[in-house]
């Protein structure tokens, strides 16, 4: 490991010593407001050098095995190998199999998902805001990724909290229609307004698809602001990076 520190959260779950897995903080790094001070996301409006050189400190203070492969994200339900070589990649998810390829995605609200197995030779990591969470984006990444459900973990990174993620009726809609759901992540606020629980949609969803071994989801991205971003909060905003990948088993 460098001896260069940033801001960071490791997942906290029972995966194999080879696995490395967390999520960057906001509170290390070069970014100035409103993008204070981890930023690495390059599509917010935030000085790009000042970004490429976060994301330097990123790879020296992890000793990161390779580049990560930051994707676009579009609320898609599009799952890729980490190793496509590409400019530009339009996807929600990132799988790998192979030692040394770096999985990750970004987010500000919306819900990291970080899943490995038992054995330690498959690990992923998806990007679920609500669109992509009503739509299968966890259950097409176990797919692509070959995860089997008895041998996976999952990894809740930080989002925004239920006491805090106010939606419509539109949102509810597009869950509740489904039958592994129950109205129970939807607390009514007003008319056709409800507080909806991202956490607790995500551990049906895990559970609908036979996946018990579900840790994280304890963090309000929203009501951590020392912590972490929150496009709910302030709009303009960076983005935190949670990764996972396989190193070299000891």
């Amino acid at each position: 490991m460098s001896t260069q520190k940033i801001a960071w959260m490791a997942a906290d779950w029972p995966a194999p010593s080879h696995v490395r897995a967390g999520t960057t903080l906001r509170g290390s790094g070069i970014s100035q407001p409103p993008f204070e001070h981890f930023n690495l996301a390059l599509h917010v409006g935030d000085d790009s050098e000042t970004v490429q050189a976060n994301r330097a400190t990123l790879r020296a203070a992890l000793a990161l095995p390779s580049e990560p492969c930051w994707l676009e994200q579009v609320h898609s339900v599009v799952v890729v190998d980490a190793a496509t070589p590409s400019e530009r990649v339009l996807a929600d998810a990132s799988y790998s199999h192979e030692v040394g390829k770096v999985c990750v995605v970004m987010t500000a609200d919306c819900l990291p998902v970080l899943f490995c197995n038992r054995q330690g030779t498959r690990v992923a990591a998806a990007h679920a805001g609500w669109r992509g969470l009503a739509d299968g984006i966890l259950e097409a990444t176990l797919a692509q990724a070959g995860l089997l459900a008895a041998e996976t973990l999952a990894w809740l990174g930080p989002a925004i909290g239920a006491a805090v993620y106010e939606v419509g009726e539109e949102v509810k809609q597009a869950f509740i229609r489904q039958p592994m759901h129950d109205e129970s992540a939807f607390v009514p606020t007003g008319p056709d307004k409800f507080m909806m629980d991202m956490y607790g949609l995500a551990r049906q969803r895990l559970r609908a698809s036979g996946i018990d071994s579900i840790y994280g989801g304890d963090h309000c991205t929203f009501s951590e602001p020392d912590s972490f971003y929150s496009y709910r909060r302030d709009g303009v905003t960076g983005r935190m990076a949670s990764l996972i990948w396989l190193d070299n088993p000891s």
